[in-house]
This record gives C-alpha cells, structure tokens and sequence, in this order.
C-alpha cells in the first residue's frame, strides 16, 4: 500500500461570495522511500496541496490516506502526533525561533515528542552534526547564513526521524551555492530511506529528482 494516497481529493476556499477551487480531482500516490518534486506557476496549488499532505489542512472533499489510515477520521491530537513524529517540515522562511539558538530550535519537537534531557542533547548534537552545524549549536539565527539556518531547520524537521519530509521551496532564499548544498542533504535523506516531497521552481532542481508533479490551474497534468 502506497504510503500517501489521495483519491479524488478537492479543496475550495470561500471568499465571501467567491469560491476559489484551489485542488481538483486530484489523484496522486507516493511510495515509501520516493523522491518528489512537486512543480508549476504561482496559484497552481502547490502549496495547497502540500498543507494537505502535511495535515496541515483538509480537503473539502475526496479522501487523504497516509499510512493506511484516513486522515478525516483521526482525532486531532492523533493529527497533532502525525505532525510532530511522522512528517518534518522545511520552508522557504526557515521558521526559526529568533530568540533561540541553533541547539534549541532543533530540541524543541524532541521537547514535545516527550523526550528526556539526556537522549535530547544526544539526538540534537548528533543531527547538528549531521548538518555540518555542530560548532554553531549556541548561535541564534541572526548569527546564520541563509544556508545555515536552512540546515538547522532541516535538523528539527529530523528530529523525531519522521517517514515523510515535506519541503515548501527549501532554497527559495538561497543562493546557488548554499541551494546545492540543501538539495546534496536531501538527496543523502533519500539514499538514507526518507520518503521526500518537494515543492520548486527551480526547473534545475526538479529535473535532478526521481520524480516530478506538475500542477495547473489545481490539476496534476503531469506525474511521472
């Protein structure tokens, strides 16, 4: 069984009179261990889609399975828990807490997840590590790089090692150089067993992911 399914999934917004379909009909399935980039314009519903995914939002009609269970019929702190352990998130903002420093913006899911001092500071060291941030683990993000704070917030979203990454335009406000080095560690993720999903325009980056999902107008138009 495919780890996401979506089935017929639809999502309107209602403006006062106006009623917006921002996802239509739309059918798509991921594998475990797949490697996605979602793509297409402005408006074409990207990031609506990947709210869903991420149940972060629900469709207005159609059925989200994720892991064999229908998410309509999850409870919302059952939804909460998928959130905080089974998907990690990375923006295009980074989402960092200012006033925090590098060691405790990633502590902070593992602070929810209900785990103890002593596994954190392991587990926290370990993905900062990983990220090639170790030595910055006391910087706060006004002290970071653009690249750097989107290495740290890619080591929360790891921080309950979650099945599923969701990433809305991870190198949107990277440059070239520190873009590159984000996608060389989701590419490592992929090789490692993570299910990775992508939102992009950048058609270099799309075009070295093993899959792509095009969207128009709320449509997949193409899913290869």
């Amino acid at each position: 069984m495919p780890l996401i399914q979506m089935q017929e999934l639809n999502k309107k917004y209602n403006s006062g009179k106006v009623s917006v379909e921002a996802l239509k009909d739309i059918n798509v399935d991921v594998e475990e261990n797949e490697f996605i980039a979602i793509v297409g314009p402005s408006g074409s519903g990207k990031s609506t889609l990947m709210n869903i995914m991420g149940c972060l939002d629900a469709p207005s009609s159609g059925d989200y399975i994720l892991d064999g269970a229908k998410v309509s019929d999850l409870k919302p702190n059952r939804l909460a828990d998928i959130r905080n352990r089974k998907i990690g998130f990375v923006f295009q903002n980074f989402n960092l807490l200012p006033y925090a420093s590098a060691y405790e913006n990633v502590e902070l899911p593992l602070i929810f997840g209900g785990i103890g001092p002593k596994r954190r500071k392991s587990r926290v060291m370990e993905l900062l590590d990983r990220v090639g941030l170790a030595d910055r683990a006391e910087h706060k993000p006004t002290e970071l790089s653009g690249g750097e704070m989107q290495r740290v917030a890619i080591a929360r979203a790891l921080a309950n090692n979650p099945a599923i990454i969701l990433a809305d335009e991870p190198t949107g406000n990277l440059d070239s150089v520190a873009g590159g080095s984000i996608m060389e560690i989701f590419h490592e993720l992929h090789r490692d067993g993570a299910t990775l999903i992508v939102i992009t325009h950048d058609r270099q980056i799309a075009n070295n992911i093993p899959r792509v999902i095009k969207l128009k107008d709320g449509l997949v138009v193409d899913s290869l």
